[in-house]
């Protein structure tokens, strides 16, 4: 594996990173799985590309987040006020956000963004051994900022409740806390960090697509489950680090998979033969280790 394909592979793994974030929230914290990952995706990847169009990069990735949390908050409310299983309440989302996505982007299935402002443009330059690592660093530097105050608030009053939800949601319930409004801050939070990670990909990549976001959730719980059997979940800083060294590793993974000679029309294949690995991890430890 070349030099350029190692980090490239490193940068497009810190950046869906930040969608793993979102995804360990969910599946792991509040412990729904959220479908409605692969619709939120896309919505914060067209709602930067919108805003970036009329040369506002750094604001499509706020407001992308804030579109990523409504998108959340609606499959929160499907959940806890018409009772709808979380499941089938993340398709719906998800459906939905396909036709909302379409209208963001103005009845276009795509939108190229080649030769406009992108949050990365400010930061062009930064040349070593050929390759630009613009990219790289401010990737980086938001996925460090977005651990932080993640790691913070789940160590918050309202974090600890999140993470009670989780565990056991009729004792918390038992306790005088209304979990219906945990959860809905809980997705919505899930599917603000998903969107940011869409917007970043979107600016990255310099093209947006409707059918982007298919397999998202995916890509998010490999990242999430690899980072948990390989790195270890001793503690609330480890576990999230160790989502963000998953999210690496996997793309490592399909970068060396592509290297070797597989087509890309496989990847989703090796996505899934790779999450169940991890999943059947531990009975596979005990049957033959």
């Amino acid at each position: 594996m070349s030099v350029m394909v190692l980090l490239g592979s490193i940068e497009l793994g810190i950046i869906y990173a930040i969608m793993a974030l979102g995804v360990f929230v969910s599946f792991r914290t509040l412990n729904m799985p959220d479908l409605s990952v692969d619709g939120s995706f896309v919505l914060g990847a067209a709602v930067s590309a919108v805003m970036s169009l009329n040369g506002h990069p750094f604001l499509g990735l706020g407001i992308a987040f804030i579109a990523g949390c409504g998108a959340g908050s609606i499959t929160a409310l499907l959940h806890t006020k018409l009772k709808i299983q979380p499941l089938l309440a993340g398709i719906l989302t998800m459906l939905a956000l396909y036709s909302l996505n379409l209208k963001v982007m103005s009845g276009r299935a795509n939108i190229p963004l080649i030769n406009k402002a992108t949050v990365f443009k400010p930061f062009e330059g930064i040349i070593l051994g050929g390759y630009d690592y613009s990219k790289l660093l401010f990737s980086l530097a938001v996925l460090t900022l977005l651990l932080l105050l993640l790691f913070l608030f789940l160590k918050t009053r309202l974090g600890f409740v999140l993470r009670a939800t989780g565990d056991n949601d009729q004792m918390v319930r038992a306790l005088g806390v209304n979990t219906d409004l945990v959860v809905l801050v809980g997705l919505a939070l899930s599917n603000g960090l998903v969107a940011v990670a869409g917007a970043l990909i979107a600016q990255s990549q310099s093209f947006v697509d409707v059918g982007m976001g298919i397999g998202m959730v995916v890509i998010g719980l490999a990242s999430v489950i690899i980072g948990e059997v390989v790195f270890g979940v001793s503690s609330l800083l480890r576990r999230l680090i160790a989502v963000i060294l998953g999210s690496i590793l996997y793309r490592l993974i399909i970068a060396f998979a592509l290297e070797i000679g597989m087509p890309p029309t496989d990847l989703k294949l090796v996505s899934a033969v790779i999450v169940a690995l991890a999943m059947s991890m531990p009975i596979l430890k005990k049957r033959f280790l």
